[in-house]
């Protein structure tokens, strides 16, 4: 227990270490607590001066036209569904500042050979749920095609009672769809959102649902069929409002992602803060608190610590608390990965430009991973007479990339900007970064379900020590957030504290 500034020894607080989404809303968390009447306080500790972690957005002023882009350099969206974005905006107060997608330009082209292919209509993730558009694609060879439909007749998987179904994307794609299903589309697109080899990707811990399906439905493709039907059945009973925001499967804010992390960072109180000091070290007192060592030399007394890092970085701090927690931390890969945000001028770009992204599947041998058009996918990211794209290089199959410079990055993402879409040789861009994410994407690979299983069992007998982040349930913003706010909870659960009604109602928030 350790006292407040005037002696109150009543006051618990909480040290919050990373000031990604994790952190902080873990910390907003802490911060609500407060604000309804429990004697809690909250310190977040960041060793970069610049809070939010993987959101990072810069504005940027073009000279010519004297507007503005809008530029996301790691995450550019977060999933509808997923409601703790919603909930976390409307506590503070930003609501109405989401913006849906354009989705007149909804578009995903997929790179063959020279050429790129409009994914077929009717695909959900990877399987088809229309005949015409799967039968007229030339994504893929009529062999796969017949391949992917023996997915109607293919026996389920069987499971015994207790086990835990798990297997790689590649294993499950390749078993129920073919290998041309999983080349051309499943690896670029379902393993592409996680940055993950395919080959060692656990499904169990990262499309859980995709298993479930096959069990419940016999067939994906019956399964996505049945799921289809449901979601356009309730747009039937529940139509759009007059004057209600459009819902669209991504949605993003009007300044960038990273305008969520500042208010954020606002709601929670600058002056609790620390930017640009990183933790040494955390240590139990005999008092049953804790000490946390900083970088600048000073020692921070905490009755509880949350480390909302990577899983990495956690690793190194509790090992001297529990070698067990450290050991399965450290069995967690990581790869890392770089966006990188090029505009162009529009005359050299002649070519459709309404598209949303572009996937590069692994069997093409490029350094890209993908681009998004993030001109035509969102509103109000570039002035009139430009294009905005980001490419992603990286990822576990190309990490010698990350070895070079950012100009040679640059270049490379430009030249293959030429090669496939048609922007001209030479033209050179009004601007460009290079926002490198080093050991930043946890691989959810076979077996990591039962190391976290391990380490939240662990962890729930060390009182006043939480964990949190994308290495863990969930790399999304809105599954970052959630682990924060579960980490506050554990802590403050010790203390009889309960804020469940903190989580207002979010089944209809959006």
């Amino acid at each position: 227990m350790t006292c407040d500034e005037d002696g109150d020894i009543s006051m618990k607080r909480i040290v919050v270490v990373g000031g990604g989404v994790a952190g902080l809303g873990a910390a907003y968390k802490v911060r609500r607590a407060a604000e309804v009447g429990n004697d809690v306080d909250v310190t977040l500790v960041e060793k970069d001066e610049r809070l939010g972690g993987k959101l990072a957005t810069e504005i940027i002023e073009d000279p010519e036209t004297g507007g503005t882009f809008v530029v996301d350099g790691g995450s550019d969206a977060f999933i509808s569904e997923k409601t703790a974005v919603h909930r976390v905006a409307k506590l503070l107060g930003i609501f109405d500042d989401e913006t849906p997608t354009v989705d007149e330009n909804k578009k995903t082209l997929i790179v063959k050979g020279s050429r790129l292919i409009e994914m077929p209509d009717g695909i959900m993730m990877f399987a088809p749920t229309k005949m015409v558009p799967m039968a007229t694609t030339r994504l893929y060879s009529w062999p796969a095609k017949f391949r992917m439909a023996l997915d109607l007749v293919i026996p389920k998987k069987k499971v015994k009672p207790g086990e835990l179904n798990d297997e790689t994307l590649e294993h499950f794609v390749v078993r129920r769809m073919g290998r041309e299903c999983l080349d051309r589309l499943a690896e670029p697109l379902v393993g592409g959102v996680h940055a993950s080899d395919p080959t060692k990707m656990s499904l169990a811990a990262t499309f859980p649902n995709l298993l479930d399906m096959e069990q419940k439905y016999g067939s994906l493709i019956r399964g996505f069929l049945a799921q289809r039907k449901k979601v356009e059945e309730i747009k039937r009973k529940y139509p759009p409002k007059p004057g209600q925001k459009r819902r669209t499967f991504f949605t993003s804010f009007l300044l960038g992602m990273q305008y969520f992390t500042e208010k954020l960072a606002d709601a929670i109180g600058r002056e609790k803060i620390r930017a640009g000091v990183s933790v040494t070290g955390i240590e139990r007192t005999g008092d049953g608190g804790w000490s946390v060592s900083l970088s600048d030399g000073d020692v921070l007394s905490a009755d509880a610590v949350i480390l909302a890092t990577e899983a990495w970085a956690a690793e190194e701090l509790v090992r001297h608390i529990d070698v067990a927690i450290a050991d399965r931390l450290a069995e967690i890969p990581v790869s890392s990965s770089a966006t990188v945000p090029i505009a162009f001028k529009a005359e050299d770009c002649p070519f459709d430009t309404k598209w949303f992204g572009i996937l590069c599947p692994i069997v093409e041998n490029r350094p890209l991973m993908a681009i998004t058009m993030s001109s035509s996918k969102w509103p109000e990211r570039a002035p009139e007479g430009t294009v905005l794209m980001r490419g992603f290089v990286g990822g576990p199959r190309n990490q010698d990339i990350m070895q070079k410079s950012g100009e040679e990055i640059i270049e490379i993402v430009r030249q293959q900007m030429v090669e496939m879409l048609g922007v001209k040789p030479d033209a050179k861009p009004i601007f460009a970064r290079v926002f490198r994410w080093t050991k930043g994407m946890p691989q959810y690979t076979i077996g990591h379900l039962d190391r976290i299983a391990e380490i939240e069992e662990r962890v729930s007998d060390i009182p006043g020590l939480a964990l949190a982040g994308g290495s863990y349930r969930g790399v999304g913003i809105p599954n970052c957030i959630e682990s924060g706010e579960k980490a506050v909870s554990k802590v403050l659960g010790e203390w009889g504290i309960d804020l469940a009604e903190d989580h207002v109602e979010e089944k209809r928030l959006y």
